[in-house]
């Protein structure tokens, strides 16, 4: 009989931990496979381990993987992968936006010959229009941005066979975008479409300060537009220099000097902040190039010790 793994990430998750157990097992217990529970704990603050020890002690399907600190969303998602053994691996969060009952959906899939099952999100309830109008156009950018066909509203909730999960742990890089990487990897990908609930407790982990991250990680992680958006615009302001020189030597001969000042003083402010945003673009590479550089462990994990 295959094993599935269900490795969800949990941070400061004390109000809905409990919950979240009890409808993945509900749900896992319908599949007619093996199974366990992986909870990773993302160095959270509240009760959330207490928690999962407790659930851990009345259930045998239970693993709990325990940071030492807060290493953050995509890093949890990581160790969960490194520490599964299943024939087949799922991701979902643990406030229970996305439904468990819509594994079952993703198994039947993948029993069909899926390797890769994506839960699309329908509609988003519970979340603000500004998040959904930038989420939708995010995904959208990403897709023009790069070469890798992204699939658009869809997050980090998915099934991935263990092919593709042995793919993505020989992948060591630092700056994870695991829903771009498993665009990135191939295989036979299908989708099961879902309603994203609300929150059932608590408030959302991810601040605007990790959605930049995230969103960054992204765009230089899978795409080398950006620096070529800097080469060109480096030209066109070469040009414009040449251009402001020719316009210099003619104002001499012409006497326009008032507009000429008028129109360099114009051109220095922009070529100005152009070149800082550049400057700026190529310092996510190199920032990048730096975490690979220094080869640091990706999470560091702090054993627990039995009740």
């Amino acid at each position: 009989m295959s094993k599935i793994s269900v490795v969800i990430p949990a941070y400061n998750e004390e109000e809905v931990i409990v919950e979240s157990h009890k409808r993945l097992s509900e749900v896992m217990q319908k599949c007619n496979h093996n199974y366990e529970l992986i909870f990773v704990n993302d160095g959270s603050r509240d009760k959330t381990v207490p928690s999962l020890q407790e659930i851990k002690s009345k259930d045998d399907h239970v693993k709990i993987i325990n940071f030492s600190r807060n290493f953050g969303h995509q890093i949890a998602v990581t160790a969960g992968l490194d520490n599964a053994d299943g024939d087949a691996i799922v991701i979902i969060d643990a406030d229970l936006q996305d439904p468990p009952e819509v594994i079952l959906d993703m198994i039947q899939k993948w029993e069909n010959g899926a390797e890769v099952v994506h839960g699309r999100r329908l509609s988003r309830q519970g979340e603000t229009a500004f998040k959904k109008v930038t989420a939708k156009a995010y995904y959208r950018i990403l897709r023009s941005l790069t070469g890798v066909e992204i699939p658009v509203d869809v997050g980090d909730f998915r099934l991935i066979d263990k092919k593709v999960r042995d793919v993505l742990c020989a992948m060591p890089e630092h700056n994870r975008y695991i829903r771009g990487l498993v665009a990135l990897v191939g295989f036979r990908q299908e989708f099961t479409d879902y309603v994203r609930d609300p929150r059932l407790a608590g408030e959302t982990k991810y601040s605007m300060k990790k959605m930049l991250k995230l969103a960054s990680d992204g765009i230089f992680a899978l795409s080398y537009t950006p620096i070529r958006i800097v080469t060109f615009v480096g030209f066109t302001l070469f040009v414009l220099g040449g251009m402001s020189g020719i316009y210099n030597i003619l104002a001499e001969i012409f006497d326009w000097w008032d507009s000429f000042v008028l129109i360099i003083a114009t051109f220095a402010m922009l070529s100005s902040g152009v070149i800082m945003l550049s400057v700026g673009c190529i310092g996510e590479y190199i920032a990048r190039i730096c975490d690979e550089v220094k080869a640091r462990p990706l999470y560091i994990e702090n054993m627990l010790k039995d009740k």
